[in-house]
């Protein structure tokens, strides 16, 4: 089968392998040290896109952006919205996030809420599409993970060095290569 003529995924395919990436990736190999105890504490929520438009997604983030901010911490700490029908191609992404930064600008949500971006074709500026340290944000699917700058400032004060916490990901990534990532992506 083509790519094309692939069905889609259905969207509990979609959640569990968002999940699985979050375990696997994220905690798994310690990319993020914050994950771990709001997915053990289930304070994560997990939104599948319908979008098809950006314009359609840009709606959705913002119902989203309000709720987590309506919401007590303790029920949902952070979302993770997947898109996986828009903003596909990674500098439609990439161009998209300066509008999410506005969204939450003009939400008047600066300084409580940011929106960080994970996608499958992540690169960093100055990078190959293929460098391994491009995967420290590479997801099955796209996904804006949006996060209360207050759990991000306690997560930091209870981690000394959180500055180091890319180089640390990076060295990690490299130690593991493209045969590590596949083989940890592929488990079951």
């Amino acid at each position: 089968m083509t790519a094309s003529t692939r069905p889609a995924p259905d969207q509990a395919a979609i959640l569990a392998a968002t999940e699985a990436w979050l375990e696997k990736a994220v905690i798994g190999l310690n990319l993020c040290p914050f994950a771990k105890s709001v997915h053990v504490k289930k304070q994560i929520r997990y939104v599948l896109s319908g979008a098809a438009t950006p314009e359609a997604l840009l709606a959705e983030l913002m119902d989203e952006l309000q709720t987590l901010s309506d919401a007590s911490p303790e029920e949902i700490d952070t979302t993770l919205l997947i898109h996986p029908d828009v903003l596909t191609d990674f500098l439609d992404y990439n161009e998209f996030l300066d509008v999410v930064d506005a969204a939450v600008e003009d939400m008047g949500l600066e300084g409580e809420l940011q929106v960080a971006s994970f996608h499958p074709q992540f690169q960093f500026a100055d990078t190959q599409p293929d460098e391994i340290s491009n995967y420290t944000n590479r997801s099955p699917y796209p996904t804006l993970h949006l996060i209360r700058e207050a759990s991000i400032a306690r997560a930091v004060e209870s981690f000394p060095d959180a500055a180091e916490i890319f180089e640390k990901n990076i060295d990690t990534l490299e130690r593991l290569g493209h045969e590590g990532w596949d083989k940890l992506m592929a488990e079951k």
